[in-house]
């Protein structure tokens, strides 16, 4: 029997919510974009756990319990890297490479994927190493053993 969603009583919250945070964005751009973003690094990381341990629940093997410290790491990574990075890069790339420029949206896609993704991904490592109060060492084997898989995933899933 096909369950039924409940109607959505007052669709003006949303709107009305969504005006908030454009609002928002149009007065605190940085601000705005790094609290976005270190929330949703956080919810990322937490999701991320969750479907772990499902993973290792029907193969049968032992689950730890959520870890708030590496959602707090993200949210950090979130809010003081990603949130005011990006938007500083997108800002410049749009002085950059003009809309008005017909082959405007290629050089915008070939300088994020092969120059912006590349350097953020060696960042998200570093700092993540840092957060993680890992040595050099460390890093370096994060970056051998997983940094050209991780880069091409990202083009995978990134790239139109």
């Amino acid at each position: 029997m096909p369950v039924q969603s409940l109607p959505v009583r007052d669709a003006s919250i949303h709107f009305r919510l969504l005006q908030q945070y454009l609002v928002l964005l149009k007065n605190y751009p940085i601000l705005t974009k790094s609290v976005t973003s270190g929330i949703l690094s956080a919810l990322g990381n937490v999701l991320s756990q969750i479907l772990e341990a499902r993973k290792k629940i029907k193969s049968g093997a032992p689950v730890g319990e959520i870890d708030p410290a590496a959602a707090a790491r993200y949210a950090t990574f979130g809010f003081f890297i990603t949130g005011p990075v990006s938007h500083i890069f997108y800002q410049l790339m749009e002085v950059w490479m003009p809309a008005t420029d017909p082959l405007c949206i290629v050089k915008r896609l070939l300088l994020d994927r092969l120059i912006f993704a590349p350097g953020f991904l060696l960042i998200f490592y570093f700092v993540m190493n840092i957060l993680e109060a890992k040595g050099w060492r460390d890093f370096e084997s994060k970056m051998r053993g997983s940094y050209w898989t991780a880069l091409k995933m990202n083009w995978k899933v990134w790239t139109p």
